[in-house]
């Protein structure tokens, strides 16, 4: 049985500002109308990164739109920090990753799984100047290297 499986949003920068090293998926604690805004698309990653705080993990800077159709009054912060659900032996995992130099914890993306709102996140290192060029070339040569396959075929 395949998951049913619908993307919100994604933090695309993230893969030109760090390589990925190992996703982790975790279900995100929301309240209110932030359910019905994220079924509507009205999310944003950038600038967002998740902190582990004691055996607990934190998505810190994302930004969930109010939802228009209800009251002003009962709508939560958009941009709060929310708890996000893993595993104890996830947690671990992430805590001792995070300890080393260099490695940091990046929302690649929030989604539906089977009516469940979740959130992968990547353990990440930053990339250099170099690299980003380095992938930049790459990525160039693969597109001219595909329009020459497909001009050929045609």
């Amino acid at each position: 049985m395949a998951a049913d499986i619908k993307v919100v949003c994604q933090n695309r920068k993230a893969y030109h500002d760090y390589f990925i090293e190992e996703p982790v998926e975790a279900g995100i604690v929301l309240v209110g109308t932030e359910v019905k805004s994220l079924r509507l698309g009205q999310a944003n990653l950038k600038d967002s990164y998740a902190m582990v705080k004691g055996q607990e993990v934190f998505l810190v800077n994302t930004h969930i739109s109010p939802y228009k159709q209800a009251d002003k009054f009962t709508q939560p912060e958009p941009d709060r920090t929310r708890k996000l659900l893993l595993h104890k032996e996830e947690i671990n995992k992430l805590i001792g990753k995070t300890k080393e130099k260099g490695y940091t914890l990046i929302p690649t993306k929030i989604y539906f799984k089977n009516g469940k709102a979740k959130v992968e996140i990547g353990l990440a290192k930053g990339k250099k100047l170099f690299d980003k060029r380095e992938a930049i070339k790459k990525k160039t040569v693969e597109r001219e290297m595909e329009k020459a396959v497909k001009d050929r075929k045609s």
